[in-house]
């Protein structure tokens, strides 16, 4: 065993004391693969030092998942039935799931028999990227917004949305309201930070908002309120959606929050760049302006993502930046008066629940830090709906609508070398065979299709 996992083990009997205490007496091991889908191994509690210190076998197969469950190839990287890894929990990220008495949830890194880092492991990327930055003497502050829908299958085959508006309203609240503080209630004992909740504007929909964390710690959170919202679900008899489309015409999206910090100080706020961004914090917004296009293939991943991902639908459809417009791909916060030094923020909304989060979180930040190192600069700011400007206003703005497609981000994706540099040639080459082998399965299979095969996998 190397000194990491030593470490791991010994950390693990630290913690199992109170893990103990708190009543549990099993552990789900929780991985996300490349279609987004969250998958679990599971032990109980007395091997959680052992398996912090040697793993949980799973094979590298998975790095191949599609969202139907079957598996694809990548010739010279993974392929076929031969190869293992080892899932190692992070005591440091279990959490107790509190609607689910006798269960905790870890996160998990993936190691290789021999005990090194797989490079194929999504959270280990993620990692890379934060490491990366901080020996810049950059650290990222970052939250999620999260969007899902509760509803219900029926006997005559047809579905049942949890609420029918109107949106954001006490009408819905109060159908729900018990339903609502059972999740208030697991999310603050899980020590989510939860900052708001509320019912949606489609069908069946409600929003949560977690404060803002490190990028590793927050998208661990992300399988932690999932598992949660499932469960609380059930409890009353709904089941959980976090799919880009689910009821209505509205989809579920996942948009991410970023500040960039060096020395204690935002450098989103108090400089001399448009919108008062530091230099360092317009090289950064400048990055994910420029390599956005191949990102959305890591943050859309799913065919159904670009049914919602189109203009007029607040999802982030058009490639540009400004200060609150809701119709940017990026959209800049400024904060409130008096707080702008901490509250400063950049929305990257083309994100959804079908992405993997460790990836999604790694793919943004990736470009994020591509643009410091290359020095970038941020175009015209746009305050309109981008997609009522003419086209030689858009041209000259650099504003054009991000793909459309799951096939055309797929090809943006292949000629990153932003993202294949970050990412690794085994990681890359095996995520983008699997978006292209979930293109292919889907091609030509209408929306309301997509929207029943995928309104409960995710």
């Amino acid at each position: 065993m190397n000194a990491e996992l030593e470490a791991r083990a010994a950390r693990a009997r630290e913690r199992m004391g109170a893990l103990a205490d708190a009543g549990v007496e099993a552990v789900a091991c929780g991985f996300v693969d490349p279609a987004g889908i969250v998958r679990t191994k599971c032990i109980p509690l007395r091997r959680l030092v052992e398996a912090s210190g040697s793993g949980i076998g799973l094979s590298t197969v998975f790095a191949l998942a599609l969202s139907n469950d079957e598996f694809t190839s990548a010739p010279g990287y993974v392929e076929g039935p031969s190869g293992d890894l080892r899932l190692v929990p992070d005591p440091d990220g279990i959490v107790p799931i509190e609607p689910m008495p006798g269960w905790a949830w870890a996160p998990v890194d993936q190691f290789t028999q021999e005990g090194e880092r797989w490079a194929g492991c999504p959270r280990g990327f993620l990692r890379r990227v934060v490491d990366d930055l901080a020996a810049r003497g950059l650290t990222v502050q970052s939250a999620f917004e999260f969007e899902f829908s509760f509803g219900r299958d029926l006997p005559d085959g047809g579905v049942e949305p949890a609420h029918r508006g109107p949106g954001y309203s006490d009408v819905a609240l109060v159908q729900h309201h018990d339903l609502a503080l059972d999740l208030i209630r697991a999310f603050e004992r899980e020590g989510l930070d939860l900052q708001q909740f509320h019912p949606e504007y489609t069908d069946g929909q409600f929003e949560v908002s977690i404060a803002p964390r490190d990028p590793v710690t927050m998208a661990d959170t992300v399988l932690v309120l999932k598992q949660t919202v499932r469960a609380v679900g059930r409890k009353y008899g709904w089941r959980a959606s976090f799919s880009p489309r689910t009821f209505g015409p509205v989809g579920n999206g996942m948009h991410l929050h970023l500040s960039l910090w060096r020395d204690g100080r935002n450098e989103l706020s108090g400089g001399e760049g448009p919108a008062g961004l530091t230099r360092e914090g317009e090289a950064f917004i400048a990055g994910l302006h420029r390599d956005l296009p191949a990102v959305v293939a890591v943050t859309c991943p799913n065919t159904l993502s670009y049914s919602r991902l189109q203009p007029h639908h607040w999802s982030g459809a058009m490639l540009c930046w400004g200060q609150e417009n809701r119709e940017a791909a990026l959209r800049f916060i400024q904060g409130m008066t008096g707080t702008r030094d901490r509250a400063a923020n950049i929305e990257v909304k083309p994100i959804d629940g079908t992405s993997n989060p460790y990836l999604a979180m790694g793919a943004v930040l990736a470009a994020g830090a591509a643009g410091v190192a290359d020095g970038l600069e941020l175009p015209d700011p746009t305050t309109e709906d981008p997609s009522s400007l003419p086209a030689k206003e858009r041209e000259r703005r650099r504003i054009r609508q991000l793909p459309d497609s799951l096939a055309e981000a797929v090809e943006e994706l292949a000629a990153s070398s932003t993202l294949r540099a970050a990412m690794g040639d085994l990681l890359f080459e095996t995520f983008l065979a699997t978006r292209r082998a979930d293109e292919a399965q889907y091609a030509g299979v209408e929306e309301e299709e997509l929207t029943r095969l995928f309104r409960w996998r995710y």
